[in-house]
């Protein structure tokens, strides 16, 4: 991962993993110890403990407890509320720390762009605050303006999180799995969200990409700047609440999503990994909106194929060829590998899935089956797999609060026939 940090930088930075971890755990600990035996615990949760473990940790834990504040469907509303608010309402950088980032993007000799700028953010992630503004030609936008300081930390603790996979994988129990690549695949990932003016540029593709299915606010270049996107301000935005709308709204709703999400992971190759209530809203007419394209990843040609093909034949209910395409995305398979045991568990998968609506369907437990399949037969599939699964993973909790009926893996059918035949035609092409 190359040299991101200084060594004495390091080793603050893990004396801080270790001290707020043994805190979490001890805090955590004493709570559950007296819930069981009975007594009142004044002060935190463990779920308020938790959460600002997750804080003081920094950003690339923070991206973890805003996947589980999603997940209302296996952890409880006393879990999910303290969670949430790692989504869009973390503590706001002081305003002068603001207002020294906005310098530094707009120096002397550069035209000030804004005629307004209001100093209180209107949404406060670990990354980035979004400030509201007004261009001196009128128009309202979204200022989002990034954290001083926070890309060293970032990269420090991806450094950390290498070494300690490169111990992991030595441990018995998980010997042979890759887990050093995956922290190498998914740390650039990740800390593209420290580059905003790539930020501009996904959410430009994005809105193209996109367009009658959700609606993606358009940035604005010129008035961009280093550590700082500007963007057009869409408001009237709220939260995801089911009960604002009438069930068959509710179906149209997810629906849209889910045809604006297959369209990314199949035929666009976008795969939007953070689409948490803090990115994704929804306005009163129920047009769905998207606000943010930190976390955005570009699948490679031959990795989006291979996803869309285990997708469709999981749809279809073929576990032997669900089984083909993770063998033909592995890397070089053990000689003395249970080839037939692997095929046996993946039909056993599929079989298991197979026509399951969202509220039948688990996809962490999916995922996890499947993992554990390729593990114990040391079958190493692409590390890049795991940007769709963590997309949908997000969005599930989300899927299952507005419709538990939805048939998702039918949905997908026409967007995956029309990618792989387009592709196919490409190949015959060339």
């Amino acid at each position: 991962m190359g040299r991101t940090a200084d060594w004495p930088y390091l080793v603050a930075r893990a004396a801080t993993w270790t001290v707020t971890g043994t805190r979490c755990l001890t805090a955590a600990g004493l709570r559950s110890a007296a819930a069981r035996a009975g007594r009142a615990t004044p002060g935190r949760t463990p779920a308020e403990i938790l959460t600002a473990g997750l804080v003081r940790l920094g950003p690339s834990f923070v991206k973890g407890g805003q996947i589980m504040s999603s997940r209302a469907d296996l952890l409880p509303p006393s879990w999910c509320a303290p969670l949430g608010r790692l989504t869009d309402r973390m503590e706001p950088m002081p305003f002068p720390a603001a207002r020294r980032a906005l310098a530094a993007a707009y120096p002397p000799g550069r035209d000030w762009p804004f005629a307004a700028l209001d100093r209180t953010p209107v949404a406060s992630g670990s990354i980035a605050c979004v400030y509201r503004a007004r261009l001196h030609d009128g128009r309202d936008v979204a200022v989002k303006v990034r954290r001083p300081g926070i890309g060293r930390r970032m990269r420090a603790d991806f450094r950390l999180l290498a070494l300690g996979a490169d111990l992991a994988q030595r441990l018995p129990g998980l010997r042979g799995t890759p887990m050093r690549r995956m922290v190498e695949q998914v740390a650039p990932a990740v800390l593209n969200q420290l580059d905003l003016r790539r930020e501009a540029w996904m959410l430009d593709r994005l809105r193209r990409n996109l367009d009658g299915l959700v609606r993606v606010p358009a940035p604005v270049p010129p008035a961009c700047g280093d550590g700082v996107l500007v963007m057009e301000f869409l408001d009237g935005l709220e939260r995801f609440d089911p009960g604002a709308f009438e069930p068959a709204r509710r179906r149209t709703i997810v629906r849209n999503v889910l045809r604006a999400i297959y369209r990314m992971l199949f035929a666009d190759g976008l795969v939007h990994c953070d689409l948490h209530p803090g990115n994704l809203y929804l306005r009163r007419s129920g047009e769905v909106v998207i606000v943010d394209a930190g976390f955005v990843v570009e699948l490679t040609p031959r990795v989006r194929k291979q996803f869309a093909q285990f997708f469709l034949h999981m749809v279809l209910g073929n576990g032997d060829a669900c089984a083909d395409v993770v063998l033909a995305s592995a890397a070089p398979v053990p000689p003395h590998s249970d080839l037939d045991g692997f095929r046996r568990g993946i039909r056993d998968l599929i079989a298991s899935t197979h026509r399951r609506r969202a509220g039948q369907f688990r996809l962490a437990s999916f995922a996890n089956r499947l993992f554990t399949l390729q593990r114990t037969h040391g079958i190493t599939a692409a590390p890049e797999f795991v940007f769709p699964l963590l997309s949908l993973l997000t969005l599930e909790g989300m899927v299952l609060d507005l419709d538990v009926d939805v048939d998702f893996q039918r949905e997908a059918v026409p967007t995956l026939l029309k990618a792989l035949q387009i592709k196919e035609s490409a190949e015959e092409a060339r």
